[in-house]
């Protein structure tokens, strides 16, 4: 357990900032569910919607390093593969 007053500080830190941690990367995986929703009901304009929104918010997450950059790219780039493959 903590014993110093800068340790106990910390530990505060770190339950704040893993709370909005768990609350972005939640946010994120809303909005890639939507996005699989929309490819598994084949609705393609559904689809790049759902994509449109998912996008920034997905930039947003590998910004705030939530996930990494590399990551976020690649989930964009097969959820728009798979997308173009419903034509």
């Amino acid at each position: 357990m903590a014993n110093t007053p800068s340790a106990k500080k910390a530990t505060r830190k770190i339950e704040a900032r893993t709370a909005i941690n768990k609350s972005r990367r939640s946010r994120m995986r809303t909005f890639l569910r939507k996005v699989e929703e929309a490819i598994a009901s084949g609705d393609k304009g559904a689809a790049n919607e759902a994509l449109k929104a998912a996008q920034p918010e997905l930039q947003r997450a590998a910004t705030n390093g939530i996930v990494h950059k590399n990551l976020a790219d690649r989930k964009v780039s097969r959820l728009n593969n798979r997308i173009k493959a419903l034509a």
